[in-house]
């Protein structure tokens, strides 16, 4: 068995408590104090995320936004330098290889951030359809990621900063924002992956753990506090935010999972996906993700099919007792024609079938 990974935090997770696991060949902490405590925390204070094990891509040269409009389904030629764009990477068929978010840090240089099992996948499947010439190099290991989400994480990272973070608006970034003491400047997006506001930040691998260190002691008074994979899976999930390998994989295309709004069909560009992608968006895919809330007793858990009329019609995307509404909800894949709004599901438990609704999602939203 080999070794697994671990970012350069780990001795960080280990003062704090932190309780490992193996995620993905990674050896990440799944808690601190307890999952739902965490997820209370950073809906209502802050939570600091080591998001390390994420990949980090470069993609530059001259031809790079022709590149990216070929690969990616959302339309690249929209973004300017310091904006964020949120994207796909489909196969011919329309399955999904990845989820991604692309920076633009200036005239044809991208940094694009990848799901971390996907990482070698991803850069391969780059390289295999570079036929423009563009310089793509897999740079993981020379950046931390931290995300620091909550209502409060504005104010503790202000503190840390003469940078105006206010200035940073959804989707956009900054990428020379000094900390503190130090000497290395960061990139700062506003994005994340709780439902929350909030940063995520990339800095020099040697500089990751002094900059955790800065973010606990600034918002201790606060509140803050490091929250692990598992409070990070319960807030994206109520928030209805694809995970993949569950909502996207390569049998489940962005627009089955609800994610038309990134698939710009209609961009000049041909795309890798798009007849299938351009179909599914006109007509309507077979199946679609929806909320089902539990009307029996009973956690609906990832991989549970569902029945309708005696007639097995989809599966469990992800499932769980939502921390934030306490009720037992789940994401499912189900056949078009039972995705309306109170359509009555069967949950396959074991040997029972316990019946839910179909519900509105997301299941969270922050007020503004």
């Amino acid at each position: 068995m080999s070794e697994l990974k671990r970012t350069p935090l780990f001795p960080e997770y280990e003062k704090a408590g932190g309780k490992t696991v193996d995620f993905g060949g990674w050896d990440l902490p799944v808690q601190f104090k307890g999952i739902k405590h965490e997820h209370e925390v950073t809906r209502t204070k802050a939570g600091l995320f080591d998001v390390s094990h994420m990949g980090e891509i470069m993609v530059k040269g001259s031809n790079s936004k022709d590149f990216l409009q070929k690969v990616t389904t959302n339309d690249v030629s929209t973004l300017t330098p310091k904006r964020a764009q949120y994207t796909f990477m489909c196969y011919h068929d329309g399955g999904t290889v990845d989820d991604f978010i692309i920076y633009m840090l200036e005239e044809d240089h991208y940094l694009l951030v990848v799901n971390a099992a996907n990482t070698e996948k991803d850069f391969e499947w780059l390289t295999e359809n570079n036929d423009t010439g563009v310089s793509i190099e897999n740079v993981s290991s020379e950046y931390v990621q931290l995300a620091l989400q909550g209502p409060q994480a504005e104010l503790i990272l202000q503190r840390l900063t003469d940078t105006d973070l206010s200035e940073i608006k959804f989707f956009r970034f900054e990428n020379s924002v000094y900390f503190s003491t130090i000497d290395s400047g960061a990139i700062v997006s506003r994005t994340g992956y709780t439902g929350e506001d909030g940063f995520e930040i990339y800095i020099a691998a040697d500089k990751g753990s002094d900059l955790w260190k800065l973010i606990l002691e600034a918002g201790e008074d606060d509140g803050v506090e490091p929250i692990g994979l598992g409070a990070r899976d319960t807030l994206r999930f109520e928030a209805k935010l694809a995970l993949y390998g569950q909502e996207l994989s390569k049998d489940i295309t962005p627009i089955e999972a609800g994610m038309k709004f990134a698939v710009k069909v209609n961009k000049e560009a041909d795309f890798i996906g798009k007849e299938v992608l351009k179909h599914q968006a006109e007509n309507g895919p077979d199946r679609k993700l929806v909320g089902i809330e539990m009307i029996d007793k009973g956690i609906p858990r990832t991989g549970y099919q569902l029945y309708a009329e005696n007639s097995e019609v989809g599966f469990v995307t992800t499932g769980t007792q939502s921390p934030t509404l306490q009720k037992n909800v789940g994401l499912a894949l189900v056949k078009s024609e039972f995705a309306e709004l109170g359509t009555e599901l069967f949950v396959q438990v074991r040997k029972r079938r316990l019946k839910a609704e179909v519900v509105k999602t997301p299941f969270y939203k922050r007020d503004k």
